[in-house]
């Protein structure tokens, strides 16, 4: 009985978090049909709402700013939108910050969690993985002698809270093992474990 009830938990409880969340991001995305006149909406024409155009909608304006972006005059124009948002007393901290870790996570040329590494953490004798999100930048390379590395130590089993330290490099082992599946194995708290040598 046992068994079964528990077979039963583990092909629902992925299968309803999956949905739950696809639901959550859904309706999120929905919200951008607000920018639409009334008279455009679905529930005008059709007399009820259709889930899921928010999303359509979502990437075709994020695909356009992009198209926008681009050329010459639209890249001046954002160049001009980051200079009146930098001005701004309160908003220029937030948004710099925003925009300096979106352009190092999204950017091709940005290294930041490209490479899983095992450190020990929070004290010696005990290992966890971590994530190589670079070198020491500013002040702090003055006050480090040697090679040092940027390292982004994870929680469990929320991996978007952790810690910033600056290791030796010698102190970290690179494994060979792909970002995903360092999250996976994370997230898991270590149950679900990457094959060796992947």
């Amino acid at each position: 009985m046992r068994k079964y009830l528990i077979t039963g938990l583990l092909i629902w409880i992925p299968l309803v978090i999956t949905l739950w969340v696809l639901k959550l991001v859904v309706d999120t995305l929905d919200q951008s049909l607000l920018l639409l006149p009334p008279e455009w909406r679905t529930e005008s024409f059709l007399g009820f709402h259709v889930p899921g155009l928010g999303v359509i909608l979502t990437l075709v304006i994020v695909f356009v700013t992009g198209v926008i972006g681009t050329n010459f005059f639209g890249a001046r124009l954002v160049h001009l939108w980051h200079e009146i948002l930098h001005r701004i007393p309160v908003v220029s901290s937030i948004y710099s910050s925003v925009k300096q870790i979106s352009d190092t996570l999204f950017s091709s040329s940005g290294q930041a969690f490209r490479k899983a590494l095992l450190v020990q953490w929070p004290r010696e004798g005990v290992w966890t993985i971590a994530f190589l999100t670079g070198v020491p930048g500013g002040d702090a390379v003055r006050h480090l002698a040697g090679d040092y590395v940027s390292v982004y130590v994870p929680t469990t089993p929320n991996p978007t809270g952790g810690y910033f330290v600056m290791l030796p490099r010698q102190d970290t082992i690179e494994l060979d093992m792909s970002v995903d599946d360092a999250l996976k194995y994370i997230i898991s708290m270590g149950v679900v474990a990457p094959a060796a040598g992947r």
